[in-house]
C-alpha cells in the first residue's frame, strides 16, 4: 500500500471491537484491543512486538457534534480528554510532569477526508461541551501515543456513529453495524 508517496508492506489494522470490523477485514493483519486507553495501550504494544508493523491503521467509531453521522473523519491530532489536574495548577488536559504538549500531533493526513481532533477518554461522552476536540472516542490518543513512542507511522480513520449527545448510546448501537462497510471503502480507496 502507498500513502502520501510512501510504501508500506506490513500494515496492522487496529480496532477496539470486533463489531467495528464486521466481516469486511477478514484477510488483513488486525488486532482488537478492547475498550479504553489501558487495554488499547497494552494490546497494541503486544501486537507490535509480535508483528513489527511499518504502519498502524486505527479504524473505529466515534461521536461528533461537528461531523455528520455516517461520515469518515481522518484524525491526526489527539487529546487525552479525561486528564484534568487543574486543581494542582496544570492546564486542562495537561499530563503533569510530562513536558509533552496537550495536543498530540501524530498521524498521516488523507487529503480527501475531513480532518478532526480526537478527544480520547475512558467514559462514553453523551454531553459534549469541550471545544478543544471535535471527534470523541475511547482509544485513539493511546494508540497514537504508542505509535509515536515506537516510531511507527499511524493513520486514524473514525466512522462518526453518534452526536455525542443524549442519543449517543442508541445511535452507536445502530451505526456500528454500518461502520465496517464505510471503513473498508476508505481502505480500498487508499490502495
Amino acid at each position: 500500500m502507498t500513502i502520501n508517496g510512501k510504501n508500506y508492506n506490513n500494515i496492522l489494522l487496529v480496532f477496539a471491537l470486533e463489531s467495528e470490523a464486521g466481516k469486511e477485514f477478514e484477510n488483513y493483519n488486525k488486532v482488537f484491543v478492547g475498550i479504553g486507553k489501558v487495554k488499547a495501550t497494552y494490546n497494541l504494544t503486544k501486537a507490535i512486538q509480535k508483528t513489527d508493523p511499518d504502519l498502524i491503521i486505527n479504524f473505529g467509531t466515534a461521536g461528533s457534534t461537528i461531523f455528520d453521522r455516517g461520515s469518515v473523519v481522518n484524525c491526526s491530532r489527539f487529546i487525552q480528554r479525561d486528564m484534568d489536574v487543574r486543581a494542582l495548577g496544570f492546564q486542562k488536559f495537561e499530563t503533569p510532569f510530562s513536558n509533552e504538549p496537550i495536543l498530540l500531533e501524530y498521524g498521516l493526513i488523507i487529503e480527501h477526508l475531513p480532518n478532526g481532533i480526537c478527544g480520547s477518554g475512558d467514559q462514553f461522552e453523551m454531553e459534549h461541551i469541550n471545544p478543544e476536540y471535535n471527534v470523541i472516542d475511547m482509544e485513539a490518543f493511546a494508540l497514537a501515543k504508542v505509535a509515536e513512542y515506537e516510531k511507527i507511522d499511524f493513520l486514524c480513520l473514525k466512522y462518526i456513529s453518534d452526536g455525542a449527545d443524549g442519543n449517543a448510546a442508541d445511535d452507536w448501537t445502530q451505526e456500528v453495524k454500518k461502520a465496517s462497510i464505510a471503513l473498508r471503502k476508505e481502505l480500498d480507496d487508499l490502495q
